[in-house]
């Protein structure tokens, strides 16, 4: 099989992945599945991949939104509901990544990639804007932040609650800005006032 053709079966079998696991989590997505819906042999997942755990791994891998992490401090929370809120994610089946780990949270390993994904980039982040370790509850703070972020999220785009479902940016931003800002003990701002989703 030419190199071109090994590749796009390889990324159909990706596309068709994340949409099985953000949907059904793992044990309940099965090789069979994902090859059908790619058109392939099951073979070939295991040619490319090399078994299902490691299908799963790479299809939820997520890694922070490029910029995530530059900007204005005072933007930070901002930015972070833009890539985990606000972002469209059609291709996750249009819910934030995270969410097909945490429908396969029974697994330790995976639970362990949540920890990492949310700790390693979210929550340090605003720890360090809540004043890092020279804080003593900036931790807590930063964890109740993020906790209240990917609870808006899972509200948001896997329980549809009606109000959050249709929410755009400026629906959130005022909330936003007030609850970072409490927890974090400076000014958060950044999310537009006028309306308008973003992806």
């Amino acid at each position: 099989m030419p190199k071109r053709d090994r590749e796009a079966t390889r990324a159909r079998l990706l596309e068709a992945a994340r949409l099985r696991f953000a949907r059904e989590g793992y044990d309940a997505t099965s090789v069979r599945d994902i090859a059908k819906d790619s058109g392939v042999d099951a073979t070939l997942i295991f040619r490319y991949f090399g078994s299902k755990k490691r299908l799963f791994d790479e299809a939820t891998a997520a890694h922070a939104p490029p910029g995530l992490l530059d900007g204005p401090a005072e933007e930070l929370v901002a930015r972070m509901v833009r890539a985990v809120v606000l972002h469209d994610w059609t291709e996750y089946g249009g819910e934030h990544p995270l969410v097909a780990m945490l429908r396969s949270s029974a697994h330790e390993d995976t639970r362990q990639r949540i920890r990492e994904e949310v700790c390693d980039t979210y929550v340090t982040a605003l720890r360090d804007l809540a004043g890092g370790e020279k804080t003593e509850d900036a931790e807590l703070r930063a964890e109740l932040l993020s906790a209240w972020l990917v609870g808006i999220g899972i509200l948001r785009s896997v329980v549809a609650t009606p109000e959050l479902a249709k929410a755009e940016a400026g629906d959130l931003a005022p909330h936003v800005a007030a609850v970072a800002t409490a927890l974090l003990g400076r000014p958060m701002s950044g999310l537009p006032k006028d309306g308008g989703s973003e992806g």
